[in-house]
């Protein structure tokens, strides 16, 4: 007799659970996967139109889009074939508690990488990159940041949660080299004190691909790279479902070849954020996101080849 088990399931929309299709492992720390995913529906920190807690769970639904190809165009590799992945579904931690939040994020990023496993974290909004980014430091040091923004999140005034603040208080704590840093993207003030090196947004689209890759890949070096992409990154007509849209972003196709051609970077973790889908239509932030986000799930495994 005929059971669902019998016919593999690669509908575009049915039985979404996992990113990827892939299985809920709740169990991540005894996995052994290469990469966890783990959504963290915080939005708590965020200055404009919140609902970027929802960001993880839409990521995953319409990343059931990019699951049938058995090599994601244009990478010549089956990404599934070469790495392992396990999503172990969304951080839990009390409603209204920051701190809390703050706390279980560093214990549940330190507790996998003290497994050698390697994070793929979604937003949430922004902040949570910097609990992220102390656990990472703990094991590799300080690290150089690949950010791509429409902000530089270096703020020094705000509470002390705040999503436009995380890059202001991660090299004070030692935690990322801004001179080995570099943001992509920006089109909002601000400063050059902390000593970050900028590609504007104008400066992005004027300039090819080959030449922002080069200027990154100069300014990282050899030094481990932690990637963390904001969404509004991207203009609102690529990326409309986030808190804080900006006018004048880089476009998707631009930010995915970006990606593609920073094969050789020591990549050790990374994160996509700020996905709002009240504010999206007919999912294309949330494409975007879960594109971007299978990209560099493909851009780690070349470093496994």
């Amino acid at each position: 007799m005929a059971t669902l088990a019998n016919y593999p399931d690669y509908s575009l929309y049915a039985n979404a659970f996992g990113f990827l299709r892939q299985p809920l492992d709740f169990s991540p720390m005894s996995s052994d996967a290469d990469v966890i995913i783990t959504g963290v529906p915080f939005d708590m920190a965020t200055t404009g139109r919140s609902g970027s807690r929802m960001g993880p769970g839409a990521i995953r639904q319409i990343s059931t889009n990019l699951a049938w190809e058995g090599k994601r165009w244009p990478w010549n590799f089956s990404l599934l074939k070469s790495i392992k992945i396990a999503d172990c579904g969304d951080l839990v931690f009390d409603c209204g508690d920051a701190g809390q939040m703050c706390e279980r994020l560093e214990a549940h990023a330190n507790g996998l990488l003290e497994q050698g496993k390697t994070l793929l974290t979604f937003g949430g909004d922004h902040f949570i990159t910097l609990p992220l980014l102390r656990a990472h430091a703990k094991h590799f040091g300080k690290m150089a940041l690949i950010h791509f923004d429409a902000h530089t999140d270096t703020y020094d005034q705000g509470s002390k949660f705040d999503h436009g603040t995380m890059f202001y208080h991660a090299p004070n704590e030692g935690l990322i080299d801004p001179t080995h840093s570099v943001q992509i993207g920006i089109r909002t003030e601000h400063s050059d004190k902390l000593g970050f090196n900028v590609i504007s947004a104008d400066t992005a689209n004027d300039w090819s691909v080959a030449q922002i890759v080069e200027e990154i890949k100069v300014t990282v070096g050899n030094m481990p790279v932690y990637l963390t992409f904001d969404i509004d990154c991207l203009d609102p007509a690529y990326a409309p479902g986030t808190g804080t849209p900006v006018c004048g972003g880089i476009t998707s196709d631009k930010a995915l070849k970006i990606i593609r051609s920073l094969q050789g970077i020591n990549l050790i973790g990374m994160d996509v954020v700020e996905v709002s889908p009240a504010y999206d239509h007919a999912d294309i932030t949330a494409l975007a996101a879960a594109t971007i986000a299978t990209d560099l799930l493909h851009l780690w495994a070349t470093q496994k080849q």
